[in-house]
């Protein structure tokens, strides 16, 4: 049986879950952790600016024992003008109560080191000590650097193809390569599809891809920006289409693609992966990165039309549905009637 006398429920917080009691526990930590990071650390005397300790990365960093630093001051270690910037900084943080940081950039053993020192002043009884935690910034500047110069060299390369497509263009052919179609050459392959699939009882399908509404970057960086979108996507379609289809840049962020021999399900399937990629294209203009989303309507001949108008009428359809949720693809209704 239950006993009907009461029992101590156990507190939630015990003794050892109180915040002064974990500070032994974070002060070893502490030192460990910034090991493993490899942040140096080194503690002074804030009146004095002696140093009355040094971590292990202190003394690789300034290649001494790290026990030899004690007791010595900013002066006795850096040359003039680095004690002088480092003791104008101690001075600063000791007026704070809140961990300060400042950027210090010097020469050290022949290489150029930047690093930010965060300090703070932590009573010890009587005594007031100042800690500062270097961290290097030269890896993460020197990461931001690289990739600057790969988002610059993909820019140029962009606008060098930019160029082709442009030539390309201008010729009214593809040229033997795969790319867009002209209106009329796209119409021309339109008619000997139609054609095709009814006398051998194919299937092909009928794409229209909208670009969505401009983000506010595109439309920040103009038109040049959106034809860098266009052509990004006209990219985007070569590469997800084959030597026997067909695409064409109807005008503004319009493509038609026309896929041969393949039904709805292939078609939805590869607009859709289509579609994934564009959510995901960054495009360069003028060192901004620009993002776009595109809308897909597929319909098939003869299973959603089985006219010319009643397939350009489906694919419209679909793409308006489409446009309703944004970065979406639609199928045309398959039709039921003998036509």
């Amino acid at each position: 049986m239950l006993s009907a006398e009461p029992h101590a429920m156990p507190s939630r917080h015990t003794e050892t879950e109180r915040p002064q009691d974990l500070l032994p526990v974070l002060a070893a930590l502490l030192p460990a952790l910034l090991e493993h990071q490899g942040d140096p650390l080194c503690i002074k005397d804030a009146v004095s600016g002696r140093w009355v300790h040094a971590s292990a990365a202190m003394g690789r960093l300034l290649q001494r024992p790290p026990a030899s630093l004690v007791g010595l001051t900013d002066a006795d270690v850096f040359d003039s003008g680095l004690a002088t910037q480092l003791r104008a900084a101690d001075l600063a943080a000791q007026g704070s109560a809140d961990p300060v940081v400042s950027d210090h950039r010097f020469e050290w053993a022949g290489l150029r080191r930047e690093f930010a020192v965060m300090r703070l002043v932590v009573e010890a009884g009587e005594r007031a000590l100042l800690c500062c935690v270097w961290h290097d910034q030269g890896a993460a500047r020197l990461q931001e650097a690289q990739l600057r110069s790969a988002l610059e060299q993909l820019e140029i390369e962009q606008r060098a193809n930019q160029a082709l497509r442009r030539e390309i263009r201008e010729q009214g052919l593809r040229d033997g390569q795969p790319g867009p179609f002209t209106r009329a050459n796209f119409e021309d392959q339109l008619r000997r599809e139609i054609d095709l699939s009814m006398r051998e009882q194919r299937e092909f399908a009928l794409v229209l891809v909208d670009i969505d509404p401009w983000a506010d970057a595109v439309r920040e960086g103009g038109e040049a920006a959106q034809m860098r979108i266009v052509d990004a996507l006209g990219r985007l379609l070569r590469s997800n289409t084959r030597a026997m289809d067909a695409s064409c840049h109807l005008d503004g962020g319009r493509y038609a693609v026309l896929l041969s021999g393949v039904g709805l399900a292939t078609a939805h399937g590869r607009m859709e992966q289509l579609r994934r990629q564009c959510s995901t294209q960054i495009v360069m203009h003028e060192s901004r990165q620009l993002r776009f989303t595109v809308s897909i309507g597929v319909a098939s001949f003869p299973h959603t039309a089985h006219t010319r108008d009643q397939l350009t009428l489906a694919c419209e359809q679909a793409v308006a549905q489409a446009r309703k949720k944004g970065n979406h693809v639609s199928l045309a209704s398959i039709r039921l009637d003998p036509g």
